[in-house]
């Protein structure tokens, strides 16, 4: 505990270190450009890999006179700078100065220029993609027999789903007749009827993984009746066959975990669709006897005895309502009549007559009502309240008071 160093001390050192170091502070180095950015502050952060690891780079925009060329991912390169150490993350990076393309740079043109070829074609569209079939039982495997591509796809496999059978095609990967081998392989399995094909190899250089640029094996992954993944190098190698295949995986065991399907998980699952289908049945079996129920009880309130008695009780009703309209409308005829009664034996003839008034009429029965009607000898009938007179006119005369006129 005597010496305890901060994290900014330990940092410092180690740089110091790396800077006293003379071939640290002039390097060339080799590798294949990965992670390519170019900055808006015109830095340029790359990465440089080979087989074995990967060194982080990073061209300052002061170094930029280094550069002749535009870097793309896949280029291989000679890169010259120091290696230091960047003190806030303690991480040590290659700081480049100059940037040359290496000989395998002529691959690269040759990638770039079969992709953009092959993009032209529409061999990369989305919509000629086919889906990997969720539940595969043969899987057709195009590598080396001998590599650990194959030995990766087997342990996984195996370990995912033990159910699965594995259909190896021992093809050439690599040097002459590599890109024939893989494109017969890729027929053969397609006969054979598999569900999927896993076309792959490990790790390398751009000229070792080049059969899997080549333009042959390009149109037999295309024109495959059967869904192909590709499987080549590491998660950062990028080759024509991945752009063209149905499905790329990063790797061979990726190809793996992708084509085969875990079949513990499987298993699982189909527990839970069965429990699920266990408490939908009883759940609808629950809804079932409670619609049963609530038709028992519908049908016993649909019994004709329960309707008849309804309808009694109705029938009930309705007679008790119209009694009762019956008896308030011959109130009200009563009461009306009573008026009416009341009126007529104010206008009826007989009542006057009772009260000492008569009914004249003249000969042909027109009501004699004025002396302008009267002639002399005419012969007039006189009703009164207990029978008739007949009578004769002598003599007419009107009342002074309402026109003057003289005795007739």
């Amino acid at each position: 505990m005597r010496s305890v160093y901060t994290v900014r001390q330990v940092n410092a050192y180690i740089k110091n270190m790396f800077t006293q170091d003379f071939m640290l502070n002039r390097i060339y180095v080799r590798g294949e450009v990965s992670n390519c950015k170019y900055h808006t502050s015109g830095h340029i952060y790359f990465s440089l890999k080979d087989e074995s690891g990967t060194i982080a780079c990073v061209m300052f925009a002061g170094s930029r006179s280094g550069l002749s060329f535009r870097m793309q991912s896949g280029q291989t390169v000679i890169v010259l700078g120091s290696v230091s150490v960047y003190e806030r993350d303690g991480k040590y990076q290659l700081y480049a100065k100059e940037i040359l393309l290496d000989g395998a740079g002529l691959l690269y043109e040759r990638f770039e220029a079969l992709k953009r070829e092959l993009e032209e074609m529409g061999m990369f569209a989305p919509e000629y993609k086919r889906p990997i079939t969720a539940y595969v039982r043969r899987v057709g495997i195009v590598t080396a027999p001998t590599g650990a591509a194959v030995r990766d796809i087997m342990n996984i496999a195996g370990r995912r789903n033990p159910y699965v059978q594995l259909i190896l095609y021992p093809a050439l990967v690599q040097g002459e007749g590599a890109a024939a081998s893989i494109v017969r392989g890729i027929r053969m399995l397609e006969e054979q009827q598999v569900d999927v094909i896993i076309a792959g190899r490990g790790g390398g250089s751009m000229e070792d993984l080049w059969a899997f640029n080549e333009e042959a094996v390009a149109r037999a992954i295309f024109e495959c009746r059967v869904p192909v993944i590709s499987a080549v190098g590491h998660e950062t190698d990028t080759l024509i066959s991945d752009f063209v295949a149905d499905l790329r995986a990063p790797t061979p065991s990726a190809a793996a975990e992708l084509a085969v399907y875990e079949y513990a998980a499987f298993e699982t699952r189909q527990k839970e669709y069965e429990l699920r289908l266990k408490r939908q049945l009883l759940q609808k079996v629950r809804e079932k006897r409670y619609s049963l129920e609530r038709l028992a009880m519908r049908l016993k309130a649909a019994h004709p005895r329960q309707k008849l008695n309804d309808r009694r009780q109705y029938a009930a009703d309705l007679e008790t309502r119209l009694r009762g309209q019956m008896e308030r409308r011959l109130d009200k005829s009563r009461h009306k009549l009573a008026i009416y009664i009341e009126k007529m034996n104010g206008l009826s003839p007989l009542k006057k007559l009772n009260q000492g008034y008569a009914y004249v009429e003249d000969q042909a029965g027109r009501t004699f009502r004025s002396v302008s009607q009267a002639q002399t000898g005419n012969r007039l009938r006189i009703y009164v309240s207990d029978g008739t007179v007949e009578a004769r006119v002598e003599a007419a005369k009107a009342r002074e008071d309402l026109s003057g006129s003289a005795e007739i």
